[in-house]
């Protein structure tokens, strides 16, 4: 569910990127706030399971900035 959930936040924020770019800044952050506090209380969790789950949210992060920067770059290519 939460691999979904991501992927369905990417593809929205290349959307939003793209149709746009200065508004879809505010929802990047609010993504990047939640998948945040995901990552910090994930990291609570005792031992290897904590760095797991830590991971996993900051890799959701890295890839909802990075699909957000696509849609906007992808906005200054085109022809209008």
């Amino acid at each position: 569910m939460l691999i979904a959930g991501v992927i369905v936040l990417c593809i929205v924020l290349a959307i939003l990127g793209f149709l746009l770019p200065r508004l879809s800044d505010h929802v990047r952050r609010g993504a990047d706030k939640g998948l945040s506090t995901g990552a910090r209380a994930g990291s609570k969790a005792p031992g290897p399971v904590g760095r797991l789950l830590a991971k996993s949210f900051g890799t959701s992060q890295r890839a909802a900035d990075k699909s957000h920067s696509a849609g906007k770059k992808a906005r200054s290519k085109s022809p209008f």
